[in-house]
């Protein structure tokens, strides 16, 4: 029962980032899903449980890319810089009007979803910040509560601001651009030498 949700849950989670939530409803779903709207609603009490699951599974997904980092063993600036790899995708895969579906129709879960996104990244880069300081390549002198914050901000602004088209953000000159802008306020003469020396594998990297 649970997996068969999940792979509900999976599917629907396209269809929202494709054409926003408020244009797909429960005949969609079921449609697409070649499945009954009874079968759909055994799973799902209605539209609003649906979407709350699909953000709920997407948090999921983060949380899991996050905690596969943790677990490599990098350093601080390895991991920022995996980190900064799954927000560019985070970037395409991205669809302005499911978040403006969400903010309209669905406030208080909209409220919800961002306190979880915007706690789960604050302890992550706090987390981060901790480590690079005890491993030499962040600055000792930096305040880790003030710098995590204003990481946190400016991910979150870079997502609700038309500044940047979609384009933009996706493209590896501004990913390099915000990446070495962080650096260059947190590392260390240590850290500042081995982000050079490694750069160029880095960037290698990207997917």
């Amino acid at each position: 029962m649970v997996e068969k949700a999940n792979q509900i849950l999976e599917q629907v989670r396209n269809l929202y980032q494709r054409y926003g939530i408020k244009s797909v409803t429960m005949d969609d779903v079921a449609k697409h899903l070649s499945i009954s709207k009874k079968t759909l609603y055994e799973h799902f009490k209605d539209k609003e449980d649906l979407v709350q699951h699909v953000m709920l599974l997407e948090h999921d997904m983060h949380c899991g890319f996050f905690n596969a980092i943790e677990k490599r063993n990098l350093n601080a600036v390895e991991e920022l810089f995996e980190v900064y790899k799954i927000i560019n995708r985070m970037f395409m895969d991205y669809n302005p009007s499911m978040e403006y579906d969400i903010r309209k129709y669905y406030p208080t879960l909209a409220v919800r979803v961002k306190e979880v996104r915007r706690h789960r990244m604050f302890e992550w880069t706090n987390n981060n910040m901790k480590k690079g300081k005890k491993e030499g390549l962040y600055r000792k002198d930096m305040n880790v509560k003030i710098i995590a914050k204003l990481h946190v901000f400016r991910i979150e602004t870079m997502f609700d601001n038309d500044m940047f088209s979609m384009e933009e953000l996706t493209s590896f000159k501004v990913f390099h651009e915000i990446f070495v802008y962080h650096l260059n306020g947190i590392l260390s003469l240590k850290g500042r030498k081995y982000f050079e020396k490694n750069f160029a594998s880095f960037k290698s990297s990207l997917v």
